[in-house]
């Protein structure tokens, strides 16, 4: 997967390296973050996974350019035959409401349109009303909701979908 670089963000794959920071961020995003083994197996463990992180822009090329950049968020998504699964999206709370959230999602479903998928799924907490407002921007609609299907606090989910078009 080749990174993608939009001004001064650069979103490619996330490394072993990395897993500090990410873990960092979901601590500071979730009440119940995933831990290190759920990160480390989608680095390694699940064919379909994708971990994509976001790095600051620095000056510099290569390797150089990398260490000096600064991991702002991630998002895990599954691409499953035909099917984008977002699964875990989160943003340092530093950098929330700049445009990286959209970003990161906007390169799942271009990386996902391009693999031949036609539809993206997600669960949303009921009461994140900042998530579900971007998903609801890219046209995600509410499908379901699922009772209880968060802990701590116990919560209900809204599951999203949307349908991607053909990708030429």
């Amino acid at each position: 997967m080749p990174p993608i670089i939009a001004s001064d963000i650069t979103i490619e794959p996330a490394r072993a390296q990395d897993l500090d920071r990410i873990l960092l961020i979901a601590r500071e995003s979730f009440a119940t973050p995933w831990t290190r083994k759920m990160f480390e197996a989608e680095l390694t463990g699940n064919p379909f996974a994708h971990l994509v992180a976001a790095h600051s822009r620095r000056q510099g090329q290569g390797d150089e350019a990398r260490q000096g950049t600064d991991l702002m968020g991630y998002l895990s998504f599954w691409l499953v035959f035909e099917e984008l699964r977002l699964m875990d999206l989160a943003v340092d709370p530093a950098v929330r409401r700049r445009g990286l959230a959209w970003t990161l999602v906007s390169y799942a479903l271009r990386f996902a349109q391009d693999r031949g998928a036609v539809r993206a799924v997600l669960e949303v907490r009921a009461s994140n009303q900042p998530a579900r407002a971007l998903y609801e921007r890219f046209a995600f609609r509410s499908l379901a909701l699922r009772e209880n299907y968060y802990s701590h606090p116990t919560e209900d989910a809204i599951l999203m979908e949307l349908a991607l078009p053909a990708h030429s």
